[in-house]
């Protein structure tokens, strides 16, 4: 049985929708070690001999099975840089849940650098779902640095999920990915920043096969004097399919970039970008007032559902 504090059960809760020992394949990591570790016939989770990450292998024609690797900090002061590494068979069909979760109630800044490679088979299918959390009244900052490398075969699909909603004070989150002939991916960023914080998401897509096609949509809303960066490059080598699309709300003293990129080096590679920036509209606010909300009230309820 896993022994966990409150504080972990907490955190995990937040990143990974856990309550208890996940079914299935999983890895759970606190304050730089493996509180358990559970491999399924057809998904095998491997300890790098380094102790800093895992090799995931998944069995091909694998169906309806998940793995689950949460990884939660608790010590003040705590950096780690963890590598995991995933290869996901032909014709396989899986959830990958991860995510961080950091609590930091000292004065010491505490930091989790995630690299994850992912190897999608021929015709394989993977989602992969990412949230980032950060809680504790320390002065201690809590910064997350994930890394995210998808590398898909021909006929695969990948579906990315990537959330951070609270509490994170510094990010730099880099998302690649090389698409074969007729891959598609497609990616769902929500991502909030408030105070003081700093978030730079930075994507670059190759689409290099034929028929291959990515769609990266983005949310975010910053609040406070926080500042934002979003930077996506989609490049079309091949005749393809790409849209990327960027829409943020600004609030209080907020900053934002987006930096659009869009290369087409093939005659037949068709690609889009949309942005939008801006304040909540009076009006939005106004008619939830109306039904009996206060003003901050009515914010909360707009953002809560721009970020869905």
């Amino acid at each position: 049985m896993i022994e966990m504090d409150e504080i972990q059960k907490r955190i995990l809760k937040e990143v990974a929708d856990l309550h208890d020992v996940p079914e299935g394949a999983y890895n759970i990591r606190a304050n730089g070690k493996s509180l358990g570790r559970e491999s399924t016939e057809n998904i095998e989770i491997i300890p790098r001999d380094t102790g800093d990450g895992l090799t995931i292998r998944i069995k091909p024609g694998t169906k309806r099975e998940s793995v689950h690797i949460p990884v939660v900090l608790s010590e003040s002061g705590l950096k780690e840089t963890v590598y995991n590494d995933f290869y996901i068979g032909e014709g396989s069909d899986v959830v990958i849940v991860a995510g961080c979760g950091i609590d930091n109630c000292g004065v010491q800044d505490s930091q989790h650098d995630g690299i994850h490679r992912f190897f999608v088979g021929q015709g394989a299918r993977v989602k992969y779902v990412e949230k980032h959390y950060g809680s504790g009244d320390g002065r201690g900052k809590r910064i997350l640095n994930p890394v995210t490398e998808i590398y898909m075969e021909e006929g695969s699909s990948a579906e990315l999920e990537m959330v951070q909603i609270k509490g994170v004070d510094d990010t730099n989150r880099v998302t690649k990915a090389e698409l074969k002939a007729g891959a598609g991916l497609v990616v769902r960023e929500r991502l909030m920043t408030h105070d003081e914080q700093k978030a730079i998401s930075t994507y670059s897509i190759d689409l290099n096969g034929e028929g291959s096609n990515a769609d990266l949509v983005s949310r975010s809303v910053a609040r406070g004097s926080s500042y934002q960066k979003f930077d996506a490059v989609i490049n079309g080598n091949a005749p393809c399919s790409g849209h990327t699309e960027c829409d943020a709300i600004i609030m209080d003293r907020g900053r934002i970039l987006a930096v659009p990129g869009l290369k087409a080096n093939d005659v037949d590679a068709s690609l889009v970008h949309e942005a939008a920036i801006g304040k909540i509209a009076g009006d939005q606010i106004i008619k939830l007032m109306t039904l009996g909300l206060s003003e901050e009230e009515a914010e909360e309820q707009i953002i809560n559902g721009f970020l869905k």
